[in-house]
């Protein structure tokens, strides 16, 4: 097929890689305009423009697509048989969703109904779900609601965060992609169940901040859903300490009060929460900071059993 690829982040990657290993000729990448990056602000491309120039694909970065004629013109040269769109990060106009002859797919990691928005594998993990998966389908104008045609189910791993878990979903729903474009006159699409839907909002830095007073699980949610990104974060005497892994441990934090430091351990800082439960901290960062290991960061923080991170 003669494919547009609408796609920006790291997660589209594996759609875009899958459908020309299955010989589908990519006519065109449309992706995120580049963006200032680190200290310097210098631009940076997404991930699918940079792998896109390697490959010597096309590619087109409108800043608003709704708003630029000359993107629909260029689309209407191509005239594609399909657009496949992997979380490319603007609304799609009906002038483009419609135009080739089997319109767009996006693929989309959760099953829907549940999870439609921009954050659903974060939302999945916070809100405790077992399963997720990615599903296929068409898209409207309307957010994430229109017919589906293919989906996949898999369970959420235990300790798998959301960044884990959506490059899991993103290579699964490569090969649910492929499959799908080879059978597509052959699928009958299905209504989605309104009435069962749930959203996913995007993620705020602010919604990050750890309220010790919930119980250790749902910490341990909350630590894996804003990993890597932006990050579930505490304060300890006023500098903020990004969590950045641990779990749910067997001890009690009876009698002890929300955010107490219980114990030092060798495989991390036990801090009491809500119910009486504890969760292990094992991973952290101060602000500015890189990532290390309880362990490591131990020696160059002094925290101890009766103190608190606020």
């Amino acid at each position: 097929m003669r494919i547009i690829f609408f796609g920006s982040p790291a997660s589209a990657l594996p759609t875009l890689e899958k459908l020309l290993e299955a010989g589908h000729k990519i006519e065109l990448v449309i992706t995120q305009p580049d963006k200032p990056s680190g200290r310097g602000k210098a631009p940076a491309s997404s991930p699918v423009k940079e792998f896109a120039v390697k490959q010597k694909i096309p590619v087109l970065q409108p800043v608003k697509i709704r708003q630029d004629e000359s993107a629909l013109e260029t689309i209407k040269k191509i005239n594609p048989d399909i657009n496949v769109v992997v979380a490319y990060g603007q609304i799609i106009p009906a002038s483009i969703i419609y135009l080739p002859r089997f319109r767009s797919l996006n693929v989309h990691f959760s099953l829907l109904p549940k999870y439609r928005g921009a954050a659903p594998v974060q939302w999945a993990i916070l809100r405790g779900e077992e399963k997720t998966g990615v599903t296929i389908f068409e898209l409207n104008e309307k957010m994430d609601e229109g017919d589906v045609l293919t989906k996949e189910e898999v369970a959420i791993l235990l300790r798998e965060n959301s960044w884990q878990l959506e490059t899991r979903l993103a290579h699964i729903g490569a090969a649910l992609v492929a499959k799908t474009l080879a059978g597509i006159e052959n699928i009958r699409l299905s209504h989605q169940d309104h009435s069962q839907a749930s959203y996913a909002p995007r993620l705020k830095k602010e919604q990050g901040r750890i309220n010790w007073a919930m119980d250790a699980l749902s910490v341990d949610r909350m630590v894996r859903a804003f990993a890597p990104w932006p990050g579930a974060f505490t304060f300890f005497k006023g500098r903020r300490m990004i969590i950045h892994a641990g779990q749910s441990a067997t001890d009690s934090g009876l009698g002890r009060r929300a955010g107490q430091i219980l114990e030092i351990r060798k495989e991390g800082i036990a801090v009491c929460c809500g119910n009486e439960s504890v969760f292990l901290v094992e991973r952290l960062q101060r602000e500015n900071k890189k990532a290390m290991e309880a362990a490591v960061f131990l020696r160059g923080t002094k925290i101890k059993p009766g103190d608190f991170f606020e």
